[in-house]
Order: structure tokens, then sequence, then C-alpha cells
């Protein structure tokens, strides 16, 4: 009991984001028509380049203080194709991982990690490869904001740290935006049950699971 909830405690980011997903679609069976209207709404902003700019620089601006960038996903996938979206979300969330990662260097020691925090900068002391951070990007279970502050401490190599984040973001956002992309298209044909759909959220179960997994070997691997 205490391994789940710790498990729940860990992985709580992932499964509100399939609660989230879920909640949508059934709430496309029931506002079906107000939805649809806020979403052609929101489309027609979207598309203006400066809507583009500043969601992008607002969530790179996010994650470089570490605060939800994250949150993004919800104002840039349901409007923009999976194709789009993972551009943007990726030109933000890599941006912003830069900028996290230069800032933290600058506060070093200054910053106080939680418990959380501590456990992603006690693995990466002892475990920094490629693999390993792009792992810790790809699975839930690891804050980008901690990975990012974590790196930035340590004084990780910046070409790895960038291109690990570039890497693991890009399996982890295409993920994200096509099962958002796939709920916004249920709203707006009132087609819940399309395997375009539902996929995705499998997928996305899979990720909650291996990054347990991945993350208990991990902890494992380093505690020896």
């Amino acid at each position: 009991m205490q391994s789940l909830a710790g498990w729940l405690r860990r992985h709580w980011a992932g499964l509100l984001l399939g609660v989230l997903i879920l909640a949508g679609l059934v709430l496309a069976s029931w506002h079906t028509r107000e939805l649809a209207q806020f979403l052609e709404w929101g489309e027609r902003i979207a598309d203006l380049p400066v809507a583009i700019v500043a969601a992008v620089l607002l969530m790179a601006v996010l994650f470089t203080f570490a605060l939800p960038g994250s949150l993004m996903l919800w104002v840039i996938a349901p409007f923009h194709s999976p194709v789009v979206s993972v551009i943007m979300l990726l030109v933000g969330s890599v941006a912003g991982a830069f900028g996290a990662h230069r800032f933290s260097h600058r506060v070093g020691k200054r910053w106080a990690p939680g418990k959380n925090a501590e456990r992603i900068v006690a693995l990466l002391e002892r475990r920094s490869d490629l693999l390993t951070q792009t792992a810790m990007r790809v699975f839930p279970g690891f804050p980008h904001s901690f990975v990012n502050y974590a790196g930035g401490v340590l004084g990780l190599p910046l070409g790895p740290f960038l291109l690990a984040a570039l890497l693991g973001l890009t399996v982890k956002w295409g993920v994200y935006a096509t099962a958002v992309h796939g709920a916004v298209e249920a709203i707006e044909t009132g087609d819940a049950l399309q395997l375009a759909t539902v996929l995705p959220l499998f997928v996305l179960a899979g990720l909650l699971l291996l990054g347990a997994l991945v993350r208990r070997r991990l902890e494992s691997a380093t505690s020896r």
C-alpha cells in the first residue's frame, strides 16, 4: 500500500494529464456545441503569428524560472496539428531548459531543492550520461523543471544536456500533443471512440508504467 502511495505521489502529473484528457472526452458527449464554439474561437486566435510567438516565449520563461511550463500544452496542442504543436512545444521547452540551466548554474548552491528535486540531483550527480538524461525527459515522473535546475547546479555539459532534452521531449510531446489533438477532434466530431483518439491514451499509460520502472532501475543502480 505504501509503494502504491509513493508511486502516485511520483506520477501525479502524468495521471492528472490522463484524467484531464478522459474528462475532455466525457465533456465532448455532453457539451459538444459549447466546446466546439470555444475551440473555433481559439483556433482563430491561435493562428496569429503574435499568438504563436507569445505562447512559445511564455513557455520558455516559465521553464527558465522553474514554473509549470508544461501547462502550455493545453494552450498550444488543442489549436494546432500535432506536428506544429510538437515544434512549438520543443522550441519553448528546449529554450526554457537552456535558460534554466544557465540561471540555476549562476544560482548554484543557493538553490534549495525539495525532497523530490534532491533525488533527481543525486541521480544526475552519479549518472548523467546522454541515455539517462534522455530517459528522464521521455518518461513521466521526472519533472522537467527539476531536471533543468539539477543540470545547471551540477554544471552538466550544455551540449548533451540540450540534446537529451530535444530527443526525449520530441517523443514525449509527440504522444501528448497527439492525445490532446485526438480529444479535440472527438469534441468537434462527437465521436470519442475513434482509434486515433484512444490509442495515444494507451501509449501515455505505457509511458507512465515504463517511467515508474525506469526510475526504479536508475535509482537502484545509482544506490549501489
